[in-house]
């Protein structure tokens, strides 16, 4: 047992990192930026607050390793996707959205989307690095698959900046309804998710226009 004792110690100090992420992205989105301190992200994490500092010097550094982990990450793989992919662009549209609402938008790291909305102009520091490593790679991601399309003959030639606000919409949409109103919304509280993005995508896709008839 005693040789064991420090294989087991550093197993911990190894997961110790990912452990303070999960404690602050939890704090981050129930109580916001401005209002969670490092001391009680120490705190849930079960390690004391020079721990904590030993890994990240300060609350911003905390909060960009945060979005990093469970955003940025999440964009990487997504583009590694639509590289490999050999499918038509409307699937591989349908897949990135898929994709991003069960990794990201379906899980606790959402909450990450309402907060930097909420209090970018308190932290513009913070703001600018979103901006930098999540909302433009998402735009340039998405755009690649849009030009894909439009490349192979598949999509008809537009903006491509619009469309990509476009598919981002709606996911804002689920996102801030989910962090918000979804409790008491009434007409929309049975809403699925899933099926409210294959409408969406539908719509982007082939508009509310009728085929001609035969």
């Amino acid at each position: 047992m005693a040789s064991l004792a420090p294989r087991l110690r550093q197993r911990r100090k190894a997961a110790r990192p990912q452990e303070l992420l999960e404690a602050a992205l939890t704090l981050f989105v129930d109580k916001g930026l401005a209002a969670t301190r490092t001391d009680d992200v120490a705190r849930l994490a079960g390690v004391s607050k020079g721990t904590l500092y030993l890994y990240y010097t300060s609350k911003d550094e905390l909060f960009k390793a945060v979005v990093h982990t469970y955003l940025v990450q999440v964009i990487a793989e997504g583009t590694d996707l639509t590289e490999q992919f050999d499918g038509d662009s409307a699937a591989l549209l349908r897949l990135l959205v898929h994709t991003w609402w069960a990794r990201v938008g379906s899980a606790k790291a959402s909450g990450l989307v309402p907060i930097i909305m909420a209090e970018s102009a308190h932290f513009p520091e913070l703001a600018q690095f979103y901006v930098d490593h999540v909302i433009e790679p998402t735009h340039r991601l998405l755009g690649r698959a849009v030009q894909r399309g439009i490349d192979r003959g598949e999509f008809r030639p537009v903006d491509t900046r619009m469309a990509v606000l476009a598919l981002i919409a709606p996911v804002h949409f689920l996102v801030m309804h989910q962090h918000s109103l979804a409790p008491c919304a009434g007409s929309l509280a049975d809403m699925a998710p899933e099926t409210y993005l294959d409408m969406q995508l539908d719509l982007l896709l082939h508009g509310l226009t009728a085929p001609p008839r035969t």
